[in-house]
């Protein structure tokens, strides 16, 4: 079982005798564990705590750059883009960043995720997109009707003819 301390209350959390902190340090001292001078490749793994204002001690959360970035895949019926975002943007916002990977505007981009078209101003985590989660990507049928009509130079109406 690991023991937890706390320097500034003189208190040991866990199994066993309450012994002063000075006693602890040394051993971890001796043992490689604290912040003796020794060059050794053990990491320190030292908990933080801090006292909320209700009175409770709890361990302290550790802040990191970029905690909230997810990595999505997103495929396409021909190929995929692996792409990180944060957890906390919408639908919409990943629409634009699959505009500038795919040259599709957003209007013309439908985002399916668990077999639901998702509307831009969804959030991801909200809907349930986690790490590592794949979502769809499809054209706008009405918009690849007409992209195809135009590339055929087909007339959209049809011409009078006078016999």
């Amino acid at each position: 079982m690991m023991k937890f301390k706390s320097k500034r209350f003189g208190i040991r959390f866990g199994f066993g005798k309450r012994t002063n902190n000075k006693v602890i340090q040394e051993d971890q001292q001796q043992k490689g564990f604290g912040n003796s001078n020794n060059n050794s490749s053990c990491c320190n793994n030292e908990i933080k705590w801090e006292l909320r204002p209700g009175g409770m001690l709890v361990q302290k959360r550790q802040e990191s750059i970029g905690e909230d970035l997810i990595s999505i895949r997103v495929s396409t019926f021909a190929n995929f883009h692996d792409l990180s975002i944060e957890a906390t943007s919408t639908f919409g916002e990943l629409k634009m960043v699959l505009s500038l990977l795919t040259g599709l505007e957003p209007k013309q981009q439908r985002l399916l995720f668990k077999g639901k078209e998702r509307e831009d101003d969804e959030y991801l985590h909200m809907v349930g997109v986690g790490d590592k989660d794949k979502v769809l990507l499809l054209e706008d049928p009405a918009f690849k009707e007409k992209r195809l009509l135009d590339h055929n130079n087909i007339p959209t109406s049809c011409p009078t003819i006078i016999v």
